[in-house]
Protein backbone atom coordinates (compact mmCIF):
# COMPACT_ATOMS: atom_id res chain seq x y z
CA UNK A 1 0.00 0.00 0.00
CA UNK A 2 1.33 3.55 -0.98
CA UNK A 3 0.52 6.27 1.52
CA UNK A 4 0.72 9.81 0.00
CA UNK A 5 1.55 12.59 2.56
CA UNK A 6 0.49 16.52 2.39
CA UNK A 7 3.87 18.25 2.87
CA UNK A 8 3.49 22.07 4.01
CA UNK A 9 4.38 24.14 0.72
CA UNK A 10 3.51 28.47 0.61
CA UNK A 11 1.33 29.33 -2.04
CA UNK A 12 1.82 32.89 -3.08
CA UNK A 13 1.28 34.95 -6.19
CA UNK A 14 4.33 35.29 -8.77
CA UNK A 15 6.67 38.13 -8.99
CA UNK A 16 8.76 38.37 -11.64
CA UNK A 17 11.96 37.10 -10.03
CA UNK A 18 10.57 33.77 -10.49
CA UNK A 19 10.42 33.15 -13.97
CA UNK A 20 13.91 31.50 -14.45
CA UNK A 21 12.44 28.43 -11.73
CA UNK A 22 9.63 28.78 -13.42
CA UNK A 23 10.68 28.00 -16.56
CA UNK A 24 12.78 25.09 -15.46
CA UNK A 25 9.45 23.56 -13.38
CA UNK A 26 7.70 24.20 -16.92
CA UNK A 27 9.81 22.53 -19.23
CA UNK A 28 10.94 19.60 -16.84
CA UNK A 29 7.48 18.37 -15.56
CA UNK A 30 6.24 18.51 -19.27
CA UNK A 31 9.86 16.50 -20.19
CA UNK A 32 8.88 13.93 -17.61
CA UNK A 33 4.95 13.69 -18.21
CA UNK A 34 4.52 14.65 -22.01
CA UNK A 35 6.06 11.34 -23.25
CA UNK A 36 4.62 11.46 -26.51
CA UNK A 37 6.02 14.15 -27.34
CA UNK A 38 9.05 15.07 -28.84
CA UNK A 39 11.40 16.26 -26.36
CA UNK A 40 13.18 18.58 -28.98
CA UNK A 41 10.13 20.59 -29.29
CA UNK A 42 10.04 21.40 -25.49
CA UNK A 43 11.28 25.05 -24.68
CA UNK A 44 12.28 26.83 -21.39
CA UNK A 45 10.63 29.87 -23.40
CA UNK A 46 7.50 28.01 -23.75
CA UNK A 47 6.50 28.96 -20.24
CA UNK A 48 6.85 32.88 -21.40
CA UNK A 49 4.25 32.15 -24.73
CA UNK A 50 1.99 30.02 -22.54
CA UNK A 51 1.14 32.15 -19.47
CA UNK A 52 0.89 35.60 -20.94
CA UNK A 53 -1.31 37.67 -19.49
CA UNK A 54 -1.95 35.21 -16.95
CA UNK A 55 -2.55 35.44 -13.32
CA UNK A 56 0.16 33.13 -11.49
CA UNK A 57 0.51 31.15 -8.50
CA UNK A 58 3.64 29.59 -6.94
CA UNK A 59 4.02 26.46 -4.75
CA UNK A 60 7.12 27.29 -2.95
CA UNK A 61 8.84 24.67 -0.16
CA UNK A 62 11.87 25.89 1.93
CA UNK A 63 12.49 28.61 -0.68
CA UNK A 64 12.58 26.32 -4.30
CA UNK A 65 9.76 26.80 -6.02
CA UNK A 66 8.12 23.36 -7.31
CA UNK A 67 4.64 24.07 -9.09
CA UNK A 68 2.79 26.65 -10.61
CA UNK A 69 -0.72 26.98 -11.67
CA UNK A 70 -1.53 30.12 -13.89
CA UNK A 71 -5.01 30.96 -14.92
CA UNK A 72 -7.23 33.16 -17.31
CA UNK A 73 -9.17 34.96 -14.69
CA UNK A 74 -11.49 36.38 -17.41
CA UNK A 75 -12.98 33.33 -18.37
CA UNK A 76 -12.22 31.54 -15.03
CA UNK A 77 -10.09 28.97 -17.27
CA UNK A 78 -6.99 27.20 -15.44
CA UNK A 79 -4.28 27.06 -17.98
CA UNK A 80 -1.52 25.15 -16.66
CA UNK A 81 -1.37 23.26 -13.29
CA UNK A 82 2.11 21.78 -13.19
CA UNK A 83 4.25 20.37 -10.01
CA UNK A 84 7.88 19.18 -10.63
CA UNK A 85 7.78 15.03 -10.68
CA UNK A 86 9.16 14.42 -7.19
CA UNK A 87 6.79 16.13 -5.59
CA UNK A 88 3.62 14.72 -7.68
CA UNK A 89 1.08 13.30 -5.03
CA UNK A 90 1.99 15.43 -2.06
CA UNK A 91 -1.33 17.53 -1.98
CA UNK A 92 0.85 20.24 -4.43
CA UNK A 93 -1.17 20.54 -7.15
CA UNK A 94 -4.57 20.34 -4.91
CA UNK A 95 -3.62 23.51 -2.92
CA UNK A 96 -2.53 25.06 -6.14
CA UNK A 97 -5.75 24.20 -7.22
CA UNK A 98 -7.91 25.14 -4.34
CA UNK A 99 -6.00 28.62 -4.33
CA UNK A 100 -6.74 29.24 -8.67
CA UNK A 101 -10.34 28.00 -8.07
CA UNK A 102 -10.69 30.33 -4.88
CA UNK A 103 -9.26 33.27 -7.09
CA UNK A 104 -11.48 32.72 -10.78
CA UNK A 105 -14.62 31.32 -8.77
CA UNK A 106 -16.59 28.58 -10.37
CA UNK A 107 -17.91 26.96 -12.83
CA UNK A 108 -14.58 27.31 -13.75
CA UNK A 109 -13.20 24.83 -16.94
CA UNK A 110 -9.59 23.61 -17.99
CA UNK A 111 -8.12 21.38 -20.93
CA UNK A 112 -6.61 18.18 -20.03
CA UNK A 113 -4.06 16.00 -22.48
CA UNK A 114 -6.32 12.73 -22.97
CA UNK A 115 -2.58 10.90 -22.54
CA UNK A 116 -2.19 12.69 -19.60
CA UNK A 117 -3.76 9.54 -17.51
CA UNK A 118 -2.54 10.85 -13.63
CA UNK A 119 -3.73 14.43 -14.89
CA UNK A 120 -7.08 13.20 -15.76
CA UNK A 121 -7.51 11.13 -12.61
CA UNK A 122 -6.19 13.88 -10.34
CA UNK A 123 -9.21 16.44 -11.48
CA UNK A 124 -11.98 13.55 -11.93
CA UNK A 125 -11.31 12.18 -8.22
CA UNK A 126 -12.14 16.36 -7.61
CA UNK A 127 -15.38 15.66 -9.44
CA UNK A 128 -14.52 17.73 -12.87
CA UNK A 129 -16.52 16.51 -15.27
CA UNK A 130 -15.40 16.10 -19.40
CA UNK A 131 -17.61 19.10 -21.18
CA UNK A 132 -16.15 18.75 -24.32
CA UNK A 133 -12.83 17.49 -26.24
CA UNK A 134 -10.75 18.63 -29.02
CA UNK A 135 -7.05 18.46 -30.59
CA UNK A 136 -4.02 20.26 -30.10
CA UNK A 137 -0.28 20.22 -30.75
CA UNK A 138 0.28 18.12 -27.87
CA UNK A 139 -2.52 16.12 -28.94
CA UNK A 140 -6.17 15.22 -27.78
CA UNK A 141 -7.62 16.83 -24.90
CA UNK A 142 -10.71 17.15 -22.89
CA UNK A 143 -12.44 20.21 -21.52
CA UNK A 144 -12.83 19.74 -18.08
CA UNK A 145 -15.47 21.84 -15.75
CA UNK A 146 -16.46 22.01 -12.33
CA UNK A 147 -19.21 24.49 -10.60
CA UNK A 148 -17.78 23.16 -6.95
CA UNK A 149 -14.96 25.37 -5.56
CA UNK A 150 -12.76 22.88 -4.57
CA UNK A 151 -11.56 22.42 -0.95
CA UNK A 152 -8.01 20.64 -0.20
CA UNK A 153 -9.35 17.37 1.54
Amino acid sequence: MIFQVEIEVVIRPFIENDKDALRQVYLESRQDTFTWLDPGSLRLSDFDRDTTGEAIWVAERHGSIIGFVSVDEEDTFIHNLFVMTRWLGHGVGSQLLATALASIGSPARLKCVAENARAMSFYQARGWQKVGEGVSEDGKYYVLETSEVYQTP
